[in-house]
């Protein structure tokens, strides 16, 4: 148990760190909001999408030099989105759902140094929902753009905060690759059930 506890720590503290800014915008009621790099958090576009997702993915996490994997089941639909971290022997570590009432965890270890539940959901959201969803979410003079393969997020600046990449897949465009540059950790998806 202590084993998985500590290999699992190190891949999550990459977003952790993003606890530590303090927000632009003032909290609303509803929503749950998550960092985009420290100072700006925003609130997460709703839970529907469609078509419906539902995919086996092994990722794994570099942040500072060490790599870390975890297996998640991801299911989302025009009600809401489901994320379950499973241990690399197939133990339920927790279970993230996100629907109109807000997210709900289930923690099956208790680590009280788990990021928030929305900044998991964010990436996933980044990746997979519609730039359409995301638009209205963003602060003022951030952009989110497709360009060929690759989805990037600007901020007012220009500079790049997050670089999603994509192949297809199944006649689908699925994300392969996320590269966080403000909180400088890197992702990569590996998809099981093809």
């Amino acid at each position: 148990m202590k084993r998985l506890i500590r290999s699992v720590l190190p891949w999550l503290a990459v977003w952790i760190l993003s606890g530590c800014a303090q927000p632009t915008q003032p909290d609303q009621p509803g929503r749950p909001q998550a960092w985009l790099k420290p100072g700006v958090r925003v609130q997460l576009p709703p839970a529907g999408i469609a078509p419906a997702l539902n995919t086996q993915q092994l990722l794994s996490g570099s942040f500072k030099g060490q790599t870390q994997s975890l297996l998640v089941m991801l299911h989302a639909d025009q009600h809401k989105l489901s994320l379950a971290g499973l241990s690399s022997v197939g133990i339920r570590l927790f279970l993230l759902t996100y629907d109109e009432k807000g997210i709900h965890t289930e923690q099956s270890i208790v680590v009280p140094q788990l990021p928030p539940a929305s900044q998991v959901l964010a990436d996933v959201m980044l990746s997979h929902w519609p730039i359409a969803a995301w638009l209205p979410q963003l602060p003022q003079g951030w952009t989110l753009q497709d360009v060929a393969d690759r989805r990037e997020l600007r901020d007012a600046q220009g500079t790049l905060i997050t670089r999603i990449t994509y192949l297809q897949r199944k006649g689908q465009r699925e994300p392969v690759s996320i590269e966080q540059r403000a909180f400088n950790y890197h992702i990569t998806i590996r998809y099981l059930d093809d």
